[in-house]
């Protein structure tokens, strides 16, 4: 599978692809693989980039993510949530249509592969605090205040 990596404010991302869509955008703390510069990639490439110096919170890049239907369920309600704002853990559960599957969203959404344009940064405690975040709660209130979800 191609990999592409791209430099950001908060550190190096990985971007994989397969042949239906970017299937991976993850922090790295190496480059592992050779990079290939497919046009799927260096879409993302460009939707990432415009992100990072604030010029778009818009991706229009196929994605093509792997897990489970309950996974893509969260993953599809990750992407609802509006540019800078966050939602609970709860409220994405309820969106599910079951407040009790707290839980199982949380750990659904520690599983979401597509770092930034699956939003799982979006997702905070009910109580209000940043809690759970793959690529580290500093990125993850990086991420928050560059798109004004926190106060500075």
């Amino acid at each position: 599978m191609p990999y592409l990596y791209i430099e950001s404010p908060i550190g190096t991302i990985e971007i994989q692809s397969n042949v239906a869509g970017i299937c991976e955008v993850t922090f790295v703390e190496e480059k592992l693989f050779e990079p290939e510069e497919t046009p799927i990639l260096l879409q993302c490439a460009k939707e990432l980039e415009a992100y990072f110096l604030g010029e778009s919170h818009i991706f229009e890049v196929k994605l093509s993510p792997k897990g489970t239907d309950f996974q893509y369920n969260v993953w599809e309600k990750l992407q609802e949530i509006p540019f800078g704002t966050t939602q609970s853990y709860m409220d994405i559960a309820h969106k599910l249509g079951d407040g009790k599957k707290v839980r199982a969203v949380g750990m659904a959404n520690g599983k979401n592969p597509i770092a930034i344009i699956i939003p799982c940064h979006r997702v905070i405690g009910g109580n209000g605090k940043l809690i759970g975040y793959a690529g580290g709660l500093g990125r993850k209130e990086w991420l928050l205040k560059h798109e004004g979800a926190l106060l500075l």
